[in-house]
């Protein structure tokens, strides 16, 4: 029968399982299959980001992006292009739960277990879905196989029981970046990119006639031109942050947004009070709109 028996989600540095579906099959092949899978989520690392080990009744399909890897073992006549949809639907759901930070730090296998219900949920939906649903996103996935298609091995490899790196077979690695849509840019989002624009362009020019100065006149004041180039870099780096996804979006946010008061605190002097007040409240504001902003909630893969 074509369906996914079973899938995973893996660490790529170490292959370390951070969670996995709850799989009742216990017949020799699968139970083969499955050491294979194991051994084969060791060397993740070293291969391309799509792959497919095929067998003669059950293949072992992979996808890995960044910090993770989703693997499943399906029939052999499962389809290519349904297995990759079913891992990019795996994929996109964990990295929206878990960040990178959380990831790196698991130190204990099946950490993430809890993920386990929506593996087993997204599992279903792709095993049920009738043929006449899964055109949505098909052609997507299609031509992306075409442009990059799946390295491919042999479940009978030798190297993927051993866990040794098959020197033909191992390619350069080509990382596929996923693709994650934001929520719409409201008019407040759009105020504080204007404002945030405002700020670093008076930040640069400030700092540039500040930096002519110093440089020929007063060395001490060095300490100043950084105070006014690092909030411009700052409010570059927010207005990036609030219009594209990226991984430990918080952490990045507070550190840009104490930078920019630390950096206003010192240049006390150089501007008053409500200059600095200005600053501090857009940056504030910019720091609002991107924490605000999430992922928008991704619709179901190949109409399933």
């Amino acid at each position: 029968m074509s369906m996914i028996f079973f899938a995973c989600v893996v660490r790529v540095r170490d292959g370390l399982p951070l969670s996995a579906s709850t799989d009742f099959h216990f017949n020799q092949d699968f139970l083969e299959c499955r050491k294979r899978l194991k051994a084969l989520s060791s060397i993740l690392a070293q291969y391309p980001s799509r792959g497919t080990a095929k067998g003669r009744d059950l293949s072992i399909h992979f996808l890995s992006s960044g910090d993770i890897a989703c693997m499943a073992i399906c029939s052999s006549n499962y389809s290519t292009i349904m297995a990759f949809c079913f891992l990019e639907e795996l994929q996109w759901e964990f990295a929206a739960t878990y960040d990178t930070t959380s990831i790196s730090l698991a130190s204990r296998p099946y950490a993430f277990l809890e993920f386990d219900n929506v593996i087993q949920k997204v599992k279903c939906h792709f095993n049920c879905a009738s043929g006449s649903g899964m055109k949505a996103n098909w052609e997507k996935i299609e031509e992306e196989l075409k442009f990059q298609p799946p390295v491919q091995l042999k479940l009978e490899d030798t190297e993927l029981m051993n866990g040794m790196t098959n020197g033909g077979r191992a390619g350069v690695h080509v990382e596929v970046v996923p693709t994650y849509r934001m929520q719409r840019v409201t008019p407040l989002g759009i105020l504080s990119l204007v404002l945030n624009i405002m700020c670093g362009a008076l930040n640069l020019i400030r700092g540039v006639h500040l930096a002519e100065y110093s440089f020929q006149e007063d060395h001490e004041g060095i300490g100043n031109v950084i105070a006014f180039f690092l909030p411009f870099l700052a409010c570059v780096f927010q207005c990036y942050l609030y219009l594209f996804y990226s991984s430990a979006r918080k952490v990045k946010t507070f550190v840009l947004f104490f930078s920019v008061c630390l950096c206003n605190v010192y240049l006390y002097g150089l501007r008053n009070l409500w200059q600095i007040a200005f600053h501090i409240g857009v940056a504030s504001l910019s720091s609002y709109q991107i924490l605000t902003r999430q992922l928008m909630e991704k619709q179901p893969d190949c109409g399933v």
